[in-house]
């Protein structure tokens, strides 16, 4: 049995690729293997604050946060991306329990002081209404998967006074998988893996280091959101994960390889 947790970028719940990624997960639970799905919600948030007239912030691949902004991404990444989400699942016979970070303090979160950020220039960044996780309901999460259920968590987390905070998707899969001490984790995007040049999905990078992260940020070739990601993902390779992928534009049974064959298909980053 494997304890997997797939991460989905909210571009990819709206587009055709979500029913071979459900298929998969069906699959894996069919198989016995424990499944949490976190999911963000980023296109969609920026094109309801677009309608809004309220200006997406984009620092160093991560949205600033204001009260406004967080009302978005309750309105879309706990409301309608969660509940599309549990419903394409359900429509493959994989039932998901929709939850974010107020809902059974699934998701633990404290607000991010200023820090200085990878690609944002030396000075401390405020990112206003962010949250850092510091932990996570891990009963409640084993609980659910034991009876089937496959968890679909929100990037929202909550504080312990009740205050939502908005946190990057790969940030909560990565601290989860983890937590988890996850035998795999795939974090699956809109590109087929780490890309040499964004425009040319044949310059698929088929594994990567660190040393190698390094150098791509260096001289551009790494960029916009893809550094957070894949600074996160080293992190949690270091304190245990045992398996971490980058993969996308999937077709039906690619995920299921990328948890049980590593480095079939996508990026696979090594320590």
């Amino acid at each position: 049995m494997k304890n997997v947790v797939v991460k989905v970028g909210g571009e990819v719940v709206s587009s055709p690729e979500a029913d071979a990624i459900a298929e998969d997960v069906r699959a894996l639970v069919e198989g016995f293997h424990r499944v949490a799905v976190v999911h963000g919600g980023g296109p969609q948030a920026s094109a309801l604050q677009k309608t809004l007239g309220l200006e997406t912030r984009m620092v160093a691949g991560r949205r600033y946060t204001d009260p406004a902004t967080l009302e978005v991404m309750k309105y879309v990444v706990a409301g309608k991306v969660n509940v599309d989400l549990c419903a394409k699942l359900l429509a493959h016979g994989v039932v998901g329990v929709g939850l974010h970070g107020a809902s059974g303090h699934v998701l633990q979160a404290a607000r991010r002081p200023p820090q200085v950020m990878t690609g944002a220039g030396p000075d401390p960044v405020d990112l206003g209404l962010v949250g850092d996780v510091t932990g996570f309901n891990l009963p409640l999460l084993g609980d659910l998967q034991e009876r089937g259920y496959v968890p679909v968590l929100a990037c929202l987390g909550c504080d312990a006074a009740g205050q939502p905070l908005n946190i990057n998707g790969d940030t909560v899969a990565s601290q989860l998988a983890a937590a988890l001490r996850a035998d795999a984790l795939v974090l699956v995007t809109s590109t087929p893996g780490v890309l040499r040049d964004v425009k040319d999905p044949s310059s698929r990078v088929p594994r990567m280091t660190r040393a190698d992260f390094a150098r791509g940020v260096a001289d551009g070739s790494i960029s916009g959101g893809m550094i957070p990601k894949l600074e996160e993902s080293f992190e949690v390779l270091a304190r245990g994960a045992r398996s971490i992928v980058i993969v996308g534009k999937l077709s039906p049974g690619e995920l299921l390889r990328a948890v049980l064959e590593p480095g079939s298909v996508g990026t696979v980053l090594e320590a």
